[in-house]
């Protein structure tokens, strides 16, 4: 088996799990790290012992990296695969895929003509916790799935964040941040979305920085903060999904429910790879938390690292790939568009459902 050398770009605040993580697998190896701070990367490196710390430049030139882990803010993420692909490198990012359809398109196409690998976080669906609810969807055990919600509530990242002004550009806020975790969960328990519709606003003109080292900084919004998408599915299901910075006092509403004809499930938080999974069937008025069917269950961030290496090597699909993270982003943009012009987003793009974790996953 081979092992294939990583090389990660972005030493920000992201990096650390994957750097943690990513030794975890046993057909990756992270062998150098860089940043337009070099300091940063060498303070990286020598926290998670990689060899190597260089330049942006100097790590795409090192003929031994394999793939490249693009950690950049969002409106670097498609130069930098770009460059990376140019270089002969697969490459793995961050979400979204870039800020823009045309900029995204533009990777992929590369991909295709360079025969080279793109995959996409989040591989948060990869975790013990939506594996187990694909499973139990496919057993049949809420019946056909008819409806969905989704709800990410939270008051905003300039109260925790060291450096939040990026979560309030274009390319940013909570639907581009938070909205690929749960729009890929979705893809994965639902299938691929066939058209969107969706209302969008900016509830505060300026957020002020709570949190350290920029407290007290005024951050101008840009982009809309609180998002109410519907989704019509390929598979005849529709979906609600909140996505909001502007929810002050909190909220107990569920992270995801699935609505099926015989039962409803209650799916974990898509930001986080474990449980648990609460099951409750037609005509109960109990939750049954279901025992995780698959491992990885902790923090994981990395694993699509792997599945991607392996998928190399056997000349199979890797599971978090650029046309899921495409169709993704199109959901996300056609929201936008569908507010602003008042009408349904028919979308363009499909994907497949990735393909289901064997149970035993080989990914270790």
């Amino acid at each position: 088996m081979k092992v294939y050398q990583v090389g990660i770009i972005g030493c920000g605040n992201i990096s650390g799990n994957y750097l943690k993580n990513i030794p975890r697998f046993d057909n990756v190896k992270v062998a150098a790290v860089a940043d337009l701070e070099l300091e940063r990367a060498q303070a990286k490196a020598s926290q998670f012992g990689v060899p190597t710390a260089c330049t942006v430049d100097e790590l795409l030139a090192d003929p031994d990296i394999d793939i490249v882990v693009n950690l950049t803010i969002p409106k670097a993420h498609a130069a930098v695969s770009l460059a990376a692909l140019r270089a002969g490198k697969h490459v793995h990012l961050e979400k979204p895929l870039a800020v823009t359809l045309e900029e995204a398109r533009e990777v992929l196409e590369l991909s295709a003509a360079t025969g080279l690998r793109v995959g996409c976080a989040p591989d948060t669906f990869m975790g013990g916790g939506i594996q187990t609810c694909l499973a139990l969807i496919e057993s049949g055990a809420i019946g056909r799935p008819v409806a969905a919600t989704g709800f990410m509530m939270g008051a905003g990242p300039e109260r925790w964040h060291p450096d939040p002004a990026f979560y309030f550009q274009e390319g940013g806020g909570p639907l581009f941040d938070m909205g690929p975790y749960y729009l890929t969960a979705f893809v994965q328990l639902l299938g691929p979305i066939r058209r969107i519709t969706g209302s969008a606003s900016i509830s505060f003109a300026e957020r002020t920085v709570t949190s350290a080292p920029k407290f007290g900084s005024v951050i101008p919004v840009e982009t809309p903060t609180h998002i109410s998408s519907v989704l019509d599915f390929e598979s005849g299901a529709v979906a609600t999904l909140i996505t909001s910075f502007d929810i002050k006092g909190g909220t107990d509403l569920p992270r995801i429910e699935i609505y099926g004809s015989e039962g409803t499930l209650r799916v974990p938080d898509p930001n986080t790879y474990g449980g648990p999974v609460l099951l409750r069937k037609a005509g109960s008025t109990e939750w049954n938390e279901v025992p995780l069917t698959h491992s990885w269950s902790d923090n994981s961030r990395g694993i699509a690292v792997s599945d991607l290496a392996r998928a190399v090597e056997a000349g199979t699909p890797h599971r978090a790939n650029g046309q899921l993270a495409y169709h993704v982003l199109e959901a996300m943009h056609g929201t936008l568009q569908a507010s602003r012009d008042g009408r349904h987003y028919e979308m363009s793009s499909r994907c497949e459902r990735p393909a289901p974790l064997p149970v035993a996953s080989e990914i270790v």
